[in-house]
């Protein structure tokens, strides 16, 4: 089996070297499914795989010119603090539901890249641009220290609309700020994972590997049909792991649920309370007849 997943960790990289993306959302899967990890340790592990094997990607677009490291670096600076907060509250989080959220974010990119690249026009970038682009880059970060996906079919967008960069320039410094998200959201879980670094290394080296094959093969292969092979592909795999882990989350939550008459009796007895409680603090003073004021979010 360890065989079997040495292999196909060679499509990880395959995807980064084609489509730019998309090599975590084939390495968590990867790492539970064949490899048998548990699912924090499978995306701690994902984060340290996917940010060696975006290196090579990054160093090929720096060389050409479509790494624009200022930035990558606004961008990416704002992601590694939202994606260490992600990876210490991962710790907080079932594991189940973690694959959960892991399997909405793949049937998202798959949606992402059967549509195709559509990113929009590009503009120049203003000071208000800026501060956009550190908030997504944040939100982004998060959830990629959460669950261990890069989020690169967010990324480019965000660089083009926001930062004002060209598509090739976009594409080359996503790669950058995966590598930094990933990095800080690593470094998130490993406070409370620990992960096999020789295991990691060697199916990182497959990963490298991959990436040069898929650079080769975007050469060869018309993209857009392998763009929507892979992309039916992520999404039947997004599917699997949503029904798979939610009918054991489901199960999970019917056993905490109260089966005896005790238990039944206390749970009533809770909620009562609760009620009781929302009434009195509601009650606690005199009706105002003025309107309630609702800006800047008061009263809300």
């Amino acid at each position: 089996m360890d065989l079997i997943g040495f292999a196909l960790s060679l499509l990880i990289g395959v995807s980064l070297g084609f489509f730019g993306g998309g090599g975590s959302i084939l390495t968590v899967p990867l790492l539970v499914y064949v490899f048998g990890l548990d699912p924090k340790t499978a995306i701690a592990s994902a984060l340290l795989i996917v940010a060696v094997a975006s290196v090579s990607g990054a160093a090929h677009h720096w060389r050409r010119g479509n790494l624009q490291l200022r930035t990558g670096l606004l961008f990416g600076g704002a992601g590694m603090v939202g994606a260490y907060l992600g990876g210490r509250i991962g710790s907080l989080v079932d594991g189940g539901v973690l694959l959960l959220l892991f399997a909405a974010m793949m049937a998202l990119a798959a949606l992402a890249m059967w549509r195709g690249r559509r990113t929009p026009t590009r503009t120049e970038p203003t000071r208000g641009d800026h501060r956009k682009l550190a908030l997504q880059g944040f939100t982004v970060g998060s959830f990629t220290g959460l669950v261990g996906a890069g989020g690169g079919f967010l990324i480019v967008p965000a660089l083009v609309l926001w930062a004002g960069l060209p598509v090739p320039a976009a594409v080359g410094t996503s790669l950058l700020v995966i590598v930094m998200n990933c990095l800080a959201g690593f470094v998130g879980y490993s406070s409370h994972v620990s992960v096999d670094l020789t295991f990691i290394a060697i199916v990182s080296a497959c990963a490298v590997v991959g990436s040069l094959a898929g650079s080769r093969l975007a050469h060869v292969v018309a993209p857009d049909s392998l763009r929507r092979a892979f992309a039916g592909f992520v999404l039947v795999m997004a599917a699997i792991i949503l029904v798979r882990e939610g009918a054991q989350v489901v199960a999970a939550a019917s056993a905490a649920l109260p089966t005896t008459l005790p238990q039944i009796l206390f749970a009533l007895l809770m909620l009562g309370v609760g009620i009781a409680a929302g009434r009195v603090s509601r009650g606690s003073g005199p009706a105002s007849s003025e309107p309630a004021a609702f800006e800047r979010g008061e009263g809300i």
